[in-house]
């Protein structure tokens, strides 16, 4: 017997959906083998149904786990779980990020540094949130998604994630174009570093071939060019020490501009990336877990928890190093005006030099090629969980790529002229897709008949409801100060008309299945004349 849907679901809307997991066994068992088949025939050794077939994805029990004599701590056991954190911290990392960090200094000093800590923060709940999903279920979120919504929802979701994904590639492409264009002196222009770009991304991938952890090893590696080129900056520059601690643990803002503030708003919109969350709870699953075991279950998530937190950990203090590097040396808004990934390379070589800006341009080359990467691990995840797509693997891997990188390309290429433009509408492309991944996280989260004991506890659920509404709001509040005053009449009604769309669909997702067909069924009964039967009956 299979749970084919989530109580309170209409048997008519769950007809189109496959049983998650085993009723007796659940939440502790793996998933059904028609869910993940086309999916485990890879395995860190190697293996698989066809010797001549090329490797090439992250699939479910990858890695082995060792087991140790004693239940407590094991060093041994935190590194076999040592890689999908490091992956995910990358997306807090990207050129996106770098520019926000950079225009926050330059604009507001030190004065944002504690926006930057705490959103760093609450991206570590959310990324644990879908972590814990992922070990729990044996299934990444876009899986459990469709597994639990109708078919119109769980398309529109895809879409959404598609089109996140697309938008954060386009600034990931583009900055590690401006990174060749600045190692090259100008002889590679943007246009030529896109396509590059494009290129060396698939061929980069193809490492994992090789073995799992060897790919691990080089987003590692590009993680730790990154923390040595903008620490270098940060200690050859020296910014006060003093002014970065009250920066980060006095939130203030003493006589910031509108600029500033909307800079604060950006920083939030971008660290926490929504199809990141969706890329985390599948990189979990490499890992090889006994879900029939809750001891294991707990194990893997506190290694998980570990794991991020220190991901996350490096990844503030890069963000911190570049922050405090350009509120020390170029926060004088008469001499450097209109901050920018583009106009940072040229002020850095005007002010300390052609090495210092060498060392600029590999560690953006760095952020833009690693974050280029992950994110198309990022469609692969979306496109075959949503769609639950069934090809050989090389078939899968191209579509899901391509869909990815063929936008973001042709978009990088025609827009490469305003990129500073171009950024600011991608920032605010990110912000309303937000809600796409956070609702649905804590919503699957929170479940019993998902999660079983590992659901979240009420305070959690207060807790990331309340995070969660911080999170859209000051993402709506991006985008609304993105449109204002730029658009015509016709416009503005069109944008609304688009708005209204949008908030009945978070509207939904926010409510949750379950309650919304309570809703439905309550209005249907109230319809047929039973309403007020129903009421003295008090069945409503």
């Amino acid at each position: 017997m299979f749970l084919t849907s989530a109580p309170g679901v209409p048997q008519t809307m769950a007809d189109d959906r496959q049983p998650l997991v085993p009723e007796d066994d659940l939440p502790y068992s793996p998933p059904p083998p028609d869910l993940n088949s086309s999916l485990q025939d890879g395995s860190e050794d190697g293996g698989g149904d066809d010797a001549t077939q090329v490797n090439f994805e992250i699939a479910p029990g990858q890695v082995h786990i060792p087991s140790t004599a004693s239940s407590g701590f094991s060093f041994r056991k935190l590194w076999a779980f040592t890689g999908p954190g490091w992956l995910m911290s990358i997306a807090y990392l990207d050129p996106g990020n770098i520019e926000s960090d950079l225009t926050a200094g330059a604009v507001a000093k030190y004065k944002l540094l504690w926006v930057l800590m705490w959103s760093t923060v609450m991206g570590l709940i959310l990324q644990l949130l879908a972590a814990r999903l992922g070990c729990v279920t044996g299934l990444h979120l876009a899986q459990v998604c469709r597994q639990n919504y109708p078919r119109g929802p769980r398309l529109a979701l895809w879409i959404m994630m598609e089109i996140a994904i697309i938008g954060s590639d386009i600034q990931e492409v583009v900055g590690s174009a401006i990174a060749m264009n600045l190692l090259s002196a100008g002889k590679i222009p943007i246009w030529a570093g896109v396509i590059l770009t494009g290129a060396d991304t698939f061929t980069f991938l193809f490492l994992e071939n090789y073995g799992l952890r060897k790919l691990e090893g080089l987003f590692c590696s590009l993680i730790t060019i990154m923390a040595f080129s903008f620490g270098y900056m940060y200690c050859t520059i020296r910014p006060d020490q003093g002014q970065i601690l009250q920066g980060m643990w006095f939130p203030w803002c003493q006589n910031c501009n509108k600029e500033a503030i909307q800079q604060a708003v950006g920083i939030v919109g971008a660290i926490i990336m929504p199809h990141n969350i969706y890329l985390h709870s599948a990189l979990v699953l490499s890992r090889d877990i006994d879900r029939k075991d809750k001891n294991k279950i707990k194990e893997a998530n506190m290694y998980n928890a570990i794991e991020s937190a220190i991901a996350l950990f490096v990844s503030f203090l890069i963000n911190l190093f570049v922050t405090a590097t350009f509120a020390h040396a170029f926060s004088d808004s008469t001499k450097y005006q209109n901050p920018s990934l583009s106009a940072a390379g040229k002020w850095i070589f005007e002010k300390y030099g052609l090495a210092m800006k060498i060392i600029w341009g590999i560690g953006i080359l760095a952020a833009g090629q690693s974050s280029t990467m992950t994110g198309t691990y990022a469609g692969q995840f979306v496109m075959e969980g949503f769609l639950d797509i069934h090809w050989a693997k090389w078939k899968r891997v191209l579509l899901t790529r391509s869909i990815a990188m063929g936008p973001t390309i042709v978009v990088a290429l025609f827009a490469h002229r305003d990129l500073d433009m171009l950024n600011n509408w991608l920032n605010v492309l990110m912000s309303i897709q937000l809600p796409f991944a956070l609702i649905p996280i804590l919503h699957f989260t929170s479940s019993e008949s998902i999660m079983g004991e590992f659901k979240n506890s009420r305070f959690t659920k207060i807790l990331v409801w309340c995070l969660a509404t911080v999170i859209i709001g000051v993402n709506f509040y991006l985008g609304f100060t993105y449109v204002e005053g730029v658009l015509p009449i016709w416009g503005y009604v069109l944008v609304g008309l688009a708005v209204l769309i949008y908030m009945m669909f978070v509207f939904y997702l926010a409510v949750g299945l379950n309650n919304w067909n309570r809703l439905i069924e309550r209005i249907r009964v109230w319809r047929s004349g039973q309403g007020r039967d129903v009421i003295s009956s008090g069945i409503n």
